[in-house]
């Protein structure tokens, strides 16, 4: 699992997660990518998860780049305890994704393999993505989200 090794606090407070992605919006490793469509928290399980199936799709073929890190602890109370007493403790880590980021690219493929592991890779994440490409990009086709 993916986690920091170390955090300047061990507790952070919850935020917003409104707008868009500045940046990490274009593709800059690979040929292909996988773009966020909405906002949310992706947990470090949901990058293994779809790391594992990027490395099984494409049997190791070519290079996968995981462009986004779960540096945000969340906290949480244990069963069966009362309010108040304070904060819980960390449980597990999360990546902040805004609209418009890059989450993975792909490179080294052919386009038809690229597109169907990122395909399957889409099903292991709890947002709605796109494939992009790094020619529709330069072309600017899909920088507008």
């Amino acid at each position: 699992m993916l986690s920091p090794k170390r955090t300047k606090y061990r507790k952070v407070q919850k935020g917003t997660n409104k707008g868009n992605a500045t940046r990490g919006t274009k593709i800059v490793n690979g040929e292909y990518g996988l773009q966020a469509l909405e906002p949310a928290w992706i947990t470090a399980n949901q990058i293994e998860a779809v790391r594992v199936t990027l490395s099984r799709y494409t049997k190791k073929m070519g290079k996968t780049w995981i462009k986004i890190f779960p540096d945000k602890p969340i906290t949480k109370k244990p069963a069966e305890t009362r309010m108040g007493s304070g904060k819980g403790n960390p449980e597990y880590f999360v990546a902040v994704v805004k609209p418009g980021r890059i989450l993975f690219e792909v490179a080294g493929l052919g386009e038809e393999i690229s597109k169907e592991a990122l395909k399957k890779a889409m099903h292991k994440l709890p947002i709605k993505c796109k494939i992009v490409s790094k020619e529709e990009q330069e072309g600017g086709v899909a920088n507008e989200i």
